[in-house]
């Protein structure tokens, strides 16, 4: 619990944070001295280290990444973890709920007197109902409890634009929303979000914020926080415009050097962006001998190339899990760190802190995830917030929208086409034609299923009913379905876009409506994986000069996640929320007495 009131914090922390961005000048300009931490000598962080008069004490640093608003248990494949046993083998373990994460995060600090909690983006968007509906306002208020003293931007922080995510830092009604709660106003994050390198296209001065320090007892942290460069890539076009998002590395050693002329030379980078380890397992051990590289992807190639004064990396946004060495310039190990997402587990890392040198001795850095396990007491307070938000939900979330015969695996399923991905293609199809007869085809970005429908009820509603809460879980972005005019040879293109240019390392397999059928060969490479003799159309070849009525969300027309040729369409007709294609499908499609069944997701062989 705090032992500081939220104004007092917020004046001392956030204030002269966002004093420093807004004096920052341009990109390239020196910055004014580090906002302080401002915890003082009687905070509540007890525990264990080499006392004050040490020359070396460890700092305990507790992390997350990802979560998404998810404050009750995750539920379906969403809210487990595998676990590796001692005898090769692995089981699912339940896992996540913001009231098991808090009794996780104070168990944790119990017996460390320097204790300092950070995360990697995407902490709100995407969120389940509870959350969203309020525009994040209750995952806000839940990480001021969790005492999280600092976070980087993901992109999902940007799905609203920059003046909500200034409004979710600074506090105040929503815009629009107004305030939910009668003589209740929003107060905003009490910690602060660090945008390194996000700045304005106009004048190059950073838009929040580029680095915290934390101060405890002469001890000093320097944290640089920042979002993938490739953000562009995979928010709406709308949610960052007039905004520069810069080469994640160049970020990185830019503010070390200007940290380092300050006096700060024990620095952690909280990163939104990650990497693939070799084993999904949590506890993986990606430094064992065997393991071969252990981790791959774009945060590989990040940490290889960032400063070596940079003594550990907090990252995100892949939703895996792993704790890993990678060696810097020098060949020196480093930790770099993921806590896969939903609050489903959280990093302990160990940095031992020397006084003499101000240096974190690298050599002693140890890390671990742990899984936040759902046999632990909740957290009353945050039983007292879940409850306090659902009761303003319940008129909403509790209203059925629809009926399932069995699970539609989503956001939790590792296979390339889910069943609850075609479902999704199935209704924006129908909403498609609804408005223009002439529509033939619907693709869903997979990014956009949020979760999984479970036929197992979560609540009162009875086995094999689908709320609207639920509903929004899955798709709670707000899109609009388009149409718009493609060619065959575009629509070729495109599902080639899937697996090559930027999607070629980590593929982005598009969901499709019934009728189109391909073949994505796996033991190929780059864009020859999806032959484009084996695209089919309600059985017939696509004809390249033909043009087809094709129904995308406004962010594929918009080319998210690269898909550039989805962007080129022409006569667009803006349709309806992506939402309300969704309940309307289940309204036409599903009933108590003949429940929708889950599509056999058998529309893309996959050959590997």
């Amino acid at each position: 619990m705090r032992t500081q009131p939220i104004h007092s914090r917020r004046t001392i922390r956030i204030l002269a944070a966002v004093a420093a961005a807004a004096t920052a000048g341009a990109l390239t300009a020196a910055l004014p001295a580090a906002a302080d931490s401002g915890r003082g000598e009687s905070d509540d962080h007890r525990g264990q280290g080499h006392g004050s008069s040490s020359r070396t004490v460890d700092v305990q640093l507790l992390s997350f990444n990802d979560l998404h608003g998810h404050l009750e248990p995750p539920s379906g494949s969403s809210g487990r973890v595998t676990e590796r046993q001692q005898d090769g083998t692995t089981k699912q373990v339940d896992a996540g709920g913001v009231e098991y994460l808090a009794t996780a995060l104070r168990t944790a600090r119990k017996g460390h007197p320097y204790s300092v909690t950070t995360a990697a983006g995407d902490l709100i968007g995407g969120s389940p109902m509870l959350s969203g509906l309020f525009h994040d306002e209750p995952t806000v208020e839940a990480l001021n409890e969790l005492d999280l003293d600092v976070a980087g931007v993901g992109n999902h922080e940007f799905d609203e634009g920059l003046t909500e995510l200034q409004r979710i830092q600074r506090g105040g009604c929503h815009p629009t929303a107004g305030c939910f709660e009668p003589k209740r106003k929003f107060e905003g994050a009490d910690f602060p979000y660090l945008a390194a390198n996000v700045t304005y296209e106009k004048n190059g001065r950073p838009v929040l914020p580029p680095y915290w320090v934390w101060k405890e007892k002469g001890v000093k942290i320097g944290f640089i926080g920042l979002t993938l460069e490739g953000t562009p890539d995979v928010v709406s076009a709308d949610g960052i415009k007039g905004l520069k998002f810069h080469d994640e590395v160049e970020t990185i050693n830019k503010y070390t050097k200007a940290l380092e002329r300050q006096g700060v030379k024990s620095i952690v980078a909280v990163i939104h962006e990650g990497g693939y380890p070799a084993s999904t397992s949590y506890n993986y051990d990606c430094d064992s001998p065997g393991a071969g590289d252990g981790i791959s992807g774009p945060i590989v190639d990040i940490a290889k190339a960032v400063s070596p004064q940079v003594d550990a990396l907090v990252t995100g946004h892949t939703h895996q899990p792993y704790a890993c060495s990678i060696p810097d310039p020098s060949g020196k190990p480093r930790t770099v760190t993921s806590a896969a997402s939903f609050g489903r587990l959280y990093t302990e890392t160990t940095l031992t802190y020397d006084r003499r040198t101000k240096d974190i001795v690298r050599t002693s850095v140890k890390s671990a995830n742990h899984v936040v396990r759902r046999d632990r007491p909740k957290a009353p307070d945050m039983t007292r917030l879940i409850d306090r938000w659902n009761k303003l939900a319940a008129p909403i979330a509790n209203r059925p929208v629809g009926h399932i015969s069995g699970d539609l695996p989503g956001r939790g399923s590792t296979a390339l086409e889910t069943p609850l991905g075609d479902l999704i293609a199935d209704a924006q199809l129908a909403q498609g034609k609804s408005l223009d007869p002439k529509a033939v085809v619907a693709l869903m970005n997979p990014g956009g299923i949020r979760s999984d429908l479970t036929y197992a009820a979560s609540g009162a509603e009875g086995d094999g009913v689908v709320t609207y809460g639920e509903a929004f879980t899955v798709q709670p972005f707000g899109n609009t379905v388009n149409l718009v005019d493609l060619t065959g040879a575009q629509l070729v293109t495109a599902l080639k876009q899937q697996v090559s240019g930027s999607n070629t390392a980590s593929p982005r397999i598009l969901q499709v409506s019934a009728g189109l059928t391909y073949t994505l060969d796996l033991t190929k490479a780059g864009a020859d994986r999806v032959p484009a003799d084996s695209i089919r159309l309600n059985g017939a070849p696509l004809d390249p000069n033909a043009t087809y009525r094709v129904v995308l969300n406004n962010f594929l027309t918009g080319g998210g996640d690269g898909f550039t040729e989805l962007g080129k369409g022409r006569n667009m007709l803006v349709g309806g929320d992506d939402l309300k294609a969704l309940t309307d499908y289940f309204a036409a499609n599903s009933s108590a007495t003949a429940p929708l069944a889950p599509p056999a997701a058998d529309r893309i062989t996959v050959v590997k």
